[in-house]
Parts: structure tokens; sequence; C-alpha cells
């Protein structure tokens, strides 16, 4: 299926040791500096989790905008720089144990929830991740990202509804946020059967990708001539 995790995604452009940002580069290529701002903005791929798929090696879409949370202390603080420490470098048990321990202390931190959301997805335990990542979206309801994260959770689910309407929130919440519009494209054309949405999606998509998208361009070429989709392995979600 279509997972569209790639540096931009992971959202999750989820390649293995590389930090997504949710604010800065959120194709996660470098770690935010501003202390009090780090922990609630950043998400952290896993080093285990897979390459994303073949658009990962077009520049990133512009990252979504950074929405601030609330200072923190600087334990708090440490301890979540250690905890994505753990998982760039491929501890997730360590990195797990020092996220829930955060997410315990501080319940109102949304960034803390998305990193082991995501952390416990890329682990297979989806009704774990999607508990963490409503819990996310809960404490930070205008993080685009969170809600894009949430929506590849719900897909993996099979909770085709949800996914939609978690996507149209990243979307509602930041238009200029490429990721969800090319998952919510993948959502219409592989599992909703909705070709000719799928395609304006894709369309918006391209539009915010100065740098191309080759397989995304074939998708729309497929789509246009009503030729059957490629199969649906090779197409990933943008995290």
């Amino acid at each position: 299926m279509r997972s569209a995790e790639a540096c931009r995604s992971s959202s999750l452009t989820g390649v293995a040791g590389l930090v997504l940002l949710l604010g800065a580069v959120l194709s996660g290529c470098a770690a935010m500096q501003q202390p009090l701002k780090a922990l609630q903005q950043a998400v952290t791929p896993a080093a285990s989790e897979p390459a994303a798929s073949a658009a990962a090696a077009a520049p990133a879409p512009a990252a979504a905008p950074v929405v601030a949370e609330m200072p923190v202390s600087p334990a708090v603080q440490r301890a979540y720089d250690e905890a994505r420490k753990a998982m760039r470098a491929g501890r997730p048990a360590d990195a797990e144990r020092g996220l829930r321990a955060i997410v315990k202390s501080n319940p109102e931190l949304g960034g803390p929830h998305a990193n082991l959301g995501l952390l416990l997805r890329q682990a297979g335990r989806l009704p774990e991740a999607v508990a963490e990542l409503e819990a996310a979206v809960h404490a930070n309801p205008q993080q685009a990202v969170y809600f894009n994260q949430l929506g590849i959770a719900y897909r993996q689910q099979g909770e085709f509804a949800k996914a939609r309407e978690a996507y149209e929130r990243a979307i509602d919440l930041d238009a200029a946020y490429a990721s969800p519009l090319l998952n919510l494209g993948i959502l219409h054309d592989l599992y909703l059967g909705e070709g000719s949405r799928a395609l304006a999606l894709y369309d918006r998509y391209l539009a915010l990708s100065p740098g191309g998208d080759a397989q995304v361009a074939k998708w729309v070429a497929d789509l246009k001539n009503r030729k059957p989709p490629p199969v649906a392995v090779s197409r990933k979600e943008q995290p």
C-alpha cells in the first residue's frame, strides 16, 4: 500500500537515523536547537523505519509551521533529548522507556506523545500507536504534522474514514503542507476507489513539490489514462 513515510515523512520521512522535525525541516534532517520548542515539536523516526518511497530522492516539500506549546523544565528537556538520541541510535526499548516517563509526568505535551506513537507504530503496535497520536493531537490540535501521522496510523488499521478526517484536518491547518495531500490522494486512489479525487490531490501535491516527483507523476498519468494503478506496495505514505 502507499505508505508515505518519506524524508519529509518521515513524516516521517522516516529514514533510519534521521531526525524528523515537526517545524523545521520536517523531512527530518536536523534537530531543533531551541530547548523550549524541541520537546513539543520534534518527531524522530526509529532506526528500524523502512526507507520511504521513490519520491524521497526529490527535495522535500516545505515543512509545516511550528506550533509552540509551553515551556518545559531543563530536566524534562534533557530526558526528551535522551529519548530522541535513543531513537536515532536504534535503541527503541530505551526510547520508549524515556518517552513513557515523560508522557506520564507531562501528559499535556504533544511532542512526546507523537514520538511515542511513531515508535509504537514502527513496532507494529497499532492500537497503542493510535492512542498516543490521538493524545498528541488532543494536546496540540494546531499541529498539522501530528494529524498527518495519526492519519497514517488510522489507515494502517483499516480505519479509512478516520484517516481521511485526520489528513483533511492536517490540510486545513496548513494548505502548503504537501505530505497529507499525497497521503489523502493515496487513500482515495487505493482504498476508497475515488480516482478523480485522488487525481486532484496528486496534482496539488505535485504543485507543492518544486523538485518534482516522478513516481507520483506516473500515478497521475495512469489515472488520466484509466489504467490500473501501480502495485500497491510501491506507494509510500509521507509522514
